[in-house]
């Protein structure tokens, strides 16, 4: 549970024995068997994303089975295997909800910053909410799919990258580990631009056909690029590496300063589009293709008690692809 927001260098979060919590109408209760760690985690504990009420219990990549079911709900049954993303709920009747883009409702709820997330033995989530998780998945493989995997997708969506294109990816943590294999599947040319020696190495082994630093221009032009890193300068690397017509998506819910570029960078109808969560509609496509490749994860696997160890590890970059927490 986090209280106060600040350096990871201290333990920000606290272990604390709670009522297990009841769900209401249309809600669901899971028994957390696992929840992934994320980046947004990390920005909300040390206070670069404020947080919208504390104290709050951080974590949207949660899987665990159905415990407990609040009136109305009929989809679900005890001892269904369910996962939570970041996506925890919204108005249904706004004309972005109507308009099927759920993730720009005005009055979205999010797991782990407005709602309890899965840092737990037992979480509360409302039932529309909540994806089947296929069964090639075991929990700990399962969980980074709900966070960088769904993400990942739409950001490919958002880049307009098509069957067969060339596509760059600037960082290469989780989410770009996975969105690579939905690419490759997809048959794209693969080309990776990330400042540490082994996630190149990595990225190579899963496929990219090109792997190179930040400065390093790939030896071709770009059909589509996604930022992942929270790098204002990368964003501008991207640009320059994007052909006329291409498209710059930019997946970080927390970015700074972009630097001062030429309009150059953006003439000949290129363009520059941020991604904003995702939608039920995303996670579902998302959990089906990743199924069929079916895809492979990467992650170190903490007890949830080491929470803040795993947070310290994502920071320092000493973690292999996704860290995971278990109860």
């Amino acid at each position: 549970m986090l209280s106060a927001p600040g350096s990871i260098t201290a333990d920000r979060l606290q272990l604390r024995e709670v009522d297990a919590p009841a769900p209401g109408p249309g809600e669901i209760a899971i028994d957390v068997a696992a929840c992934g760690v994320c980046r947004t985690d990390l920005q909300l504990v040390e206070g670069d994303l404020p947080a919208r009420r504390l104290p709050i219990v951080p974590g949207h990549q949660v899987v665990g089975r159905v415990s407990a079911i609040g009136a109305g709900v009929d989809r679900w049954q005890l001892g269904d295997r369910v996962g939570v993303a970041w996506l925890a709920g919204a108005c249904g009747t706004c004309a972005r909800c109507r308009a099927g883009d759920e993730n720009l409702c005005d009055l979205a709820e999010f797991t782990g910053w407005d709602r309890d997330g899965g840092y737990a033995e037992v979480r509360v989530a409302r039932a529309g909410f909540a994806f089947c998780i296929p069964d090639v998945f075991s929990d700990t493989e399962a969980a980074p799919l709900l966070c960088g995997g769904v993400i990942g997708y739409r950001s490919l969506k958002i880049s307009g990258i098509r069957p067969g294109g060339r596509l760059g990816l600037y960082g290469f943590g989780a989410s770009a580990l996975l969105a690579l294999q939905v690419a490759r599947h997809w048959e794209c040319e693969v080309y990776v631009a990330t400042r540490s020696t082994a996630e190149r190495e990595r990225a190579l082994e899963f496929g990219a056909v090109w792997a190179g630093g930040y400065d390093d221009a790939p030896p071709v032009g770009l059909d589509a690029a996604v930022t992942f890193a929270p790098v204002g300068s990368v964003v501008v690397a991207a640009l320059r590496a994007i052909v006329p017509g291409g498209t710059v998506a930019i997946n970080a819910i927390h970015l700074d300063e972009i630097p001062a570029f030429d309009y150059d960078l953006l003439w000949r109808e290129r363009g520059l589009r941020s991604v904003a969560n995702f939608t039920r509609r995303d996670a579902e496509e998302f959990l089906a293709i990743a199924s069929e490749i079916p895809i492979r994860t990467v992650a170190d696997v903490f007890p949830l008690a080491d929470a803040n160890t795993a947070l310290r590890r994502l920071a320092a970059g000493e973690v292999s692809g996704a860290a995971v927490l278990t109860a």
